[in-house]
């Protein structure tokens, strides 16, 4: 009777230990598995915030390619033909409008107005503190013929460049003048407040 007893209570231990232990491994591999997903997505909210970061670096970098004028692109590849730049690269412009500059109508001289911006224009390049080349572009509006404005242009960027190297003591061999005359407006010129827009001197730093 004792025999009879003990095989029926050794299958029913064998079978609650195999029991047990199926529980115990499939813990085992519930938990596992949790590790595994939760340190994949981990990894997975890491490489996307990574690529979000690097499309955030390079839609700022496209911004700033489609914020260069075509005259300060100009300005560049004339400066990098000419070997004139140390990094090859353009920095920014200041556009020194009518507003500020305030040329009498037919003259170049600079007004206390216009000095005062380039006075600005020369405390903010030295707080930079980098070794820079500028060319100075003058513009007129539409007012006159081609040639007459291509003069009255290069008059008022020599203006400029000579302000700056008199009074702002910057080196002469670091800037140039170019004029682009009526040639490069940058609004209508059919009302009296577009014309003034494009009555301007433009700045273009470059390293």
């Amino acid at each position: 009777m004792k025999q009879n007893w003990n095989r029926l209570i050794l299958p029913a231990v064998l079978l609650t230990a195999l029991v047990a232990s199926g529980c115990a491994s499939k813990k085992y591999v519930r938990t596992e598995l949790d590790t595994h997903t939760a340190t994949s997505t981990e990894r997975m909210d890491g490489i996307e915030g990574q690529v979000e970061s690097n499309q955030t670096r390079l839609d700022l970098q496209q911004q700033e390619i489609v914020e260069i004028s075509q005259t300060a692109q100009d300005a560049l590849d004339r400066a990098i033909a000419a070997g004139l730049l140390a990094e090859g690269k353009f920095l920014y412009e200041t556009v020194l409008s009518d507003d500020k500059v305030r040329f009498a109508f037919n003259q170049s001289t600079l007004s206390a107005d216009g000095m005062a911006a380039l006075d600005q224009f020369v405390s903010e390049l030295r707080a930079r503190d980098e070794n820079v080349f500028i060319e100075i572009q003058g513009h007129t509006d539409s007012v006159g013929d081609d040639a007459y404005n291509m003069i009255l242009g290069e008059r008022r960027a020599e203006a400029v460049r000579r302000y700056l190297s008199q009074t702002g003591g910057m080196a002469l061999h670091r800037m140039s003048v170019i004029s682009y005359g009526m040639t490069a407006p940058i609004a209508d010129n059919a009302t009296s407040e577009g014309r003034a827009m494009n009555r301007r001197v433009t700045l273009v730093v470059l390293q």
